[in-house]
């Protein structure tokens, strides 16, 4: 077994784990965490693809680089927006005036 075929396994494992956090979880902090997992599979898969072929090619390991980037900048984004929605949210129990 390659290396190249393992770190595709390992991403498909993320990925399936992520999917399965971003499905079957309530809490929004929990999805969050599924989906950065979904996406690591994914640019896992996708650089482990791309270093199967004999000849390496720069253009997909700057697709992931550029990935991660927007993910950290959309992880950072969703978990302001969660802070502000537990912020505004009325507490469980307590009720409405």
């Amino acid at each position: 077994m390659t290396s190249a075929v393992l770190f595709g396994l390992c991403g498909a494992a993320l990925v399936a784990i992520g999917l399965y956090g971003l499905v079957a979880h309530e809490l929004l902090l929990r999805r969050v965490l599924g989906f950065n997992l979904l996406g690591s599979g994914i640019f896992l898969v996708f650089g482990s693809v791309a270093a199967r072929m004999p000849e390496t090619d720069p253009v997909p390991l700057a697709m992931v680089i550029t990935g991660i980037v927007v993910a950290l900048a959309a992880t950072a984004l969703a978990l302001a927006l969660a802070a502000r929605l537990e912020r505004l949210a009325p507490a469980q129990g307590e009720e409405e005036h």
